[in-house]
């Protein structure tokens, strides 16, 4: 027998390794406003070199895509390229040996039909449409646009107020932002290149609760003008304080008892502490905001009024109806939903779960927040079940993986067929079918496909219904606004609705269910369209001077996350759940920012904090 050797890494290998790893970071931090046409030949030759090379589709058809994409981006061709690059992949992608070859002739395919303009406008006027007019990666990823790297230059000075004003230009609810956001902003930060993302949300987090309560600036001169806004949610809520702030007259109409939205009632307290939201809501009203609670537009109050008393009425009333699983045994005893559960402890009316086996149906962040919540309320075994895997779940890993270490169980690839009733009409059990994953669908997921495996039975003395809201839209209905399908209101870009003169609409209630700094990017355009919409241009602006960059150790560096309470301390109670960054760490992690503001393509951007 010949001799072997034990095969460990060579020297080679190991800086191929990380060539890959440096490669994998840059295309994780590639910004928003990249050429599509560029990216595509990129993604394309990282492709090819990746395939054997065997078979003539790859080995030649995907030579000759890259090869017609490089003229388009030359310029030279006219638009009968077009054609023959989609000719091209379709042949490639139907012929191709390995799926390899496939993909990325699939790639080219997606492109080619997503940013055809942009193909287009190389072979005609020999330019790109990418612009750099906001080349900052997190500003850009950021709904509401707010300037970043200023406010995390401010914290790096220790000027805490200062960062939450400039917050507030862009995003008037720092403090819940602090605590909830889903930070888009950290997906793209450019800090990926060297070592880890910025900790955004953490930093805002160490700024609101350094700089305690900041005044707000004085509003316009008042302009004689009333707008309504319909929902006191996060879009409601930053509409009627950028509309103040104009000097308009503003009233808010709220369904619930207290302001908030899907803040309240929606997000447990140990995620974002009551007292902190209130403490938020009384300070845009300190502008002069006017709010009726209690009141339900369309029953109580007709829509037709609002527009004959208000000069434009602003719809936010996001998405608060909950979803039905269509399985048989839904209407049994000791099913409820999630929204109906999260509205009882936004109303401080915390149900009694001891002894319970609980189970949610549900993969999301909402399905996370009733899953903790049950483990609080003194639920004896709580178990959420999700018909994909579990890195397919749309909850944030944080979320997921502090449910997990509270103690809840998480069954994947279960899919529920029907819920078992015992002789009292009471839910007892329900019924799973496993699944595997199967091909994936357009968000690049597999979709689950049932298993050759028997039904499963778990045990539920109370089941969790918790996938997705709807928008209730039948008062609004009825006054002539026209309702998708689904029950989304329609509404064009700028938020206004057709057809409605002064009436404009935007948030949870046009999208569907999204998060809060989306419902914020909404409330802050449809405050800005309102007000041209009344003849006023007006600016939100501040004086706050962001220090200028100065850098003193580049070196790659850790990334501080934030860090909880003890599993077995926090499941006790509703008490917020993450600990605030220490003032070393805040310190280390602001000057970590690399201040794309000022430096790379930043320099492009024209002036430093962003106007409507």
């Amino acid at each position: 027998m010949s001799r072997l050797d034990v095969k460990t890494p060579s020297r080679a290998q190991d800086v191929v390794d990380q060539l890959y790893r440096d490669m994998e970071r840059r295309i994780a931090a590639s910004p928003p406003g990249l050429c599509p046409v560029d990216m595509a030949l990129n993604f394309l030759s990282l492709c090819q070199a990746q395939t054997c090379g065997k078979c003539v589709p790859c080995r030649v058809g995907l030579q000759q895509l890259a090869n017609m994409i490089r003229e388009v981006l030359d310029g030279e061709p006219d638009e009968r390229i077009l054609a023959r690059i989609e000719e091209t992949a379709q042949v490639v992608a139907a012929t191709a040996d390995c799926a390899i070859g496939i993909d990325a002739a699939q790639l080219v395919l997606t492109g080619l039909r997503g940013f055809r303009e942009d193909y287009e406008e190389h072979v005609r006027h020999h330019r790109c449409l990418g612009s750099v007019g906001n080349p900052v990666p997190c500003v850009a990823m950021c709904p509401a646009g707010v300037d970043i790297p200023g406010y995390v230059a401010l914290i790096k000075a220790g000027r805490y107020a200062d960062a939450v004003r400039l917050i507030r230009k862009d995003n008037p609810l720092p403090t819940a932002c602090a605590y909830i956001c889903e930070h888009p902003c950290e997906a793209r930060c450019r800090r990926n290149m060297v070592d880890d993302a910025i900790s955004i949300r953490g930093l805002k987090r160490y700024a609101v609760d350094q700089a305690g309560e900041v005044p707000q600036p004085a509003p316009a001169a008042a302009t004689g003008k009333k707008v309504a806004v319909v929902g006191g949610g996060p879009g409601g809520l930053s509409a009627a304080y950028y509309l103040a702030l104009m000097g308009h007259s503003v009233t808010v109409y709220e369904r619930r008892k207290a302001l908030g939205g899907m803040m309240r009632y929606g997000i447990p307290s140990y995620r974002f502490p009551r007292e902190l939201l209130d403490g938020e809501i009384n300070s845009i009203l300190s502008l002069g905001v006017t709010v009726h609670t209690g009141v339900d537009v369309g029953t109580e109050v007709s829509f037709d009024t609002l527009k004959n008393d208000f000069d434009c009425v602003y719809l936010a009333i996001g998405a608060h109806t909950d979803k039905k699983t269509g399985i048989p045994g839904e209407d049994s005893a000791n099913v409820i939903s999630a929204v109906e559960l999260l509205r009882a402890i936004g109303d401080n009316d915390l149900p009694d779960f001891s002894g319970l086996r609980v189970v949610v149906i549900g993969g999301g962040n909402v399905a996370m927040d009733v899953t903790r919540s049950a483990i609080r309320l003194g639920a004896k075994t709580v178990t959420c079940v999700y018909r994909r895997r579990q890195a397919d779940m749309t909850a944030l890993a944080e979320e997921v993986e502090g449910a997990v270490a509270e103690g809840a169980e998480l069954l994947t690839l279960q899919a529920p067929v029907r819920i078992e009733a015992d002789g009292d009409g009471k839910a007892a059990a329900l019924w799973t079918q496993p699944q595997i994953p199967g091909e994936l669908d357009g968000h690049g997921r597999p979709k689950p496909v049932n298993a050759d495996v028997p039904e499963r039975r778990i045990e539920a003395d109370l089941i969790i219904v918790a996938i997705g809201q709807g928008v209730e839209s039948r008062g609004f209905e009825q006054g002539g606004i026209k309702v998708q399908r689904g029950g989304t209101l329609l509404a064009d870009p700028s938020t206004h609705l057709p057809d409605q003169g002064g009436v404009f609409a935007g948030g949870d209630c046009v999208t569907g269910p999204a998060t809060v700094i989306r419902a914020i990017a909404a409330g802050k355009a449809a405050a800005a369209n309102i007000d041209e919409y009344l003849g006023f241009h007006h600016a939100i602006t501040t004086d706050v001077q962001v220090p200028l960059p100065g850098f003193a150790d580049l070196r790659p560096k850790g990334r501080v996350n934030p860090t909880e309470r003890e599993a077995a301390e926090r499941k006790g109670d509703f008490a917020c759940v993450e600990c605030a960054m220490t003032d070393q760490e805040a310190r280390q992690e602001a000057g970590r920012c690399l201040r794309c503001d000022h430096f790379g393509y930043g320099i492009f951007k024209g002036g430093r904090i962003r106007t409507w």
